[in-house]
């Protein structure tokens, strides 16, 4: 294969031959390529593409979705002592095709479409890559990349070969662009539903980008919360079930004889006074208020002798045996406590 040969689009997998196909300018003046023959190379109808600022597409064809990614990240990643434009940071000498995007990773729908979204575009089809970089980088939005800014950037995740921005901060840089709400709720209940985030995380980097006051983005966060807790109910039931722990009764209220009302449980286990309450909040402006009130909830019940375990999504997800564990315990202690005060328990 020859730099003239133009290549096909195909699906992104990892990127062996891509390095060797988009790199920097300064990268290229380093292998002894001048700037008059760059300039020739790189003319109308030449063997090579100007693609971004500083990056050179070497070959004539149009771009794959495997170059446009690398070309972006390799533009995000210049840097200089002096803040002029430069290199990537290189790699070793033991790896000598493996590029440094250093400060740079991909976020919003290029991400989404990464990770294997089936509700974002494909990549094919983005006229623009998002790329998240430093606040006080140098960098301006131009050709396929729009460049994000942060106070503070994220881990990223390597997906297949590329750092990229966690699934809650790029639905957050994809959310912040659209203007459907059908597009946003599609995104959002994808991300719960296949299991790449929980809805908390989803809904903390939407405050921190200020998306909540977009009543569209409101409207799907309302119904992500709702399909959250479904999800969360449904790992509760099959918790109780696969693990053994005897049959609570589900989704009650509690209250004092005569009384006032003491809050709504969504397992209870009257015989041993064992209280299982998910803790699904979403963090929001009002998340302290929020939470105030699950602890008093709590205390109140558990003066009453009524002991409250508190399981997130997350740990019914991630570690159910544990969880279960935790409530076996909870029950088999019953024994050993004052019995609690009688309350009624009613259907919710």
């Amino acid at each position: 294969m020859t730099h003239n040969t133009p290549l096909s689009p195909r699906p992104v997998r990892r990127l062996p031959e891509v390095r060797r196909r988009v790199m920097p300018t300064a990268q290229l003046r380093a292998h002894g390529i001048s700037t008059a023959e760059l300039n020739e190379r790189c003319r109308p109808g030449g063997a090579w593409r100007q693609l971004l600022p500083g990056i050179v597409l070497l070959h004539p064809g149009p771009p794959t979705s495997e170059e446009r990614l690398h070309a972006a990240l390799l533009y995000a990643a210049r840097e200089s002592a002096a803040g002029m434009p430069g290199v990537p940071s290189q790699p070793s000498a033991d790896e000598p095709h493996r590029p440094v995007y250093k400060e740079a990773m991909i976020t919003g729908l290029a991400a989404l479409a990464l990770y294997g979204f089936a509700s974002a575009p494909p990549l094919t089809s983005l006229d623009r890559i998002d790329v998240l970089v430093p606040r006080l980088r140098r960098l301006r939005t131009t050709g396929c990349v729009r460049i994000l800014r942060t106070p503070a950037l994220p881990t990223p995740r390597q997906v297949t070969g590329l750092p990229v921005a966690p699934v809650a901060r790029a639905l957050a840089d994809a959310v912040a662009e659209l203007t459907e709400g059908s597009a946003v709720r599609r995104l959002l209940t994808e991300a719960v539903r296949a299991g790449h985030c929980e809805p908390a995380a989803v809904v903390r980097e939407l405050t921190q980008a200020k998306l909540l006051s977009r009543p569209h983005v409101v409207d799907a966060v309302d119904s992500l919360v709702a399909e959250g807790r479904a999800m969360a109910e449904d790992r509760l039931y099959r918790m109780v079930r696969e693990y053994g722990l005897p049959d609570p009764v589900w989704n009650v209220d509690l209250r004092l004889p005569g009384g006032p009302h003491l809050g709504g449980l969504d397992a209870y286990w009257p015989d041993q006074a064992v209280a299982v309450e998910l803790d699904t909040r979403a963090p929001r402006q009002d998340d302290d208020v929020l939470w105030s009130e699950y602890a008093r909830k709590r205390e109140h019940l558990e003066r009453l002798g009524i002991t409250v375990v508190h399981i997130t999504p997350r740990k019914l997800r991630h570690s159910p045996e544990q969880q279960a564990a935790v409530v076996r315990t909870a029950l088999m202690a019953s024994n050993d406590r004052e019995p609690a005060a009688y309350v009624l328990v009613l259907p919710r």
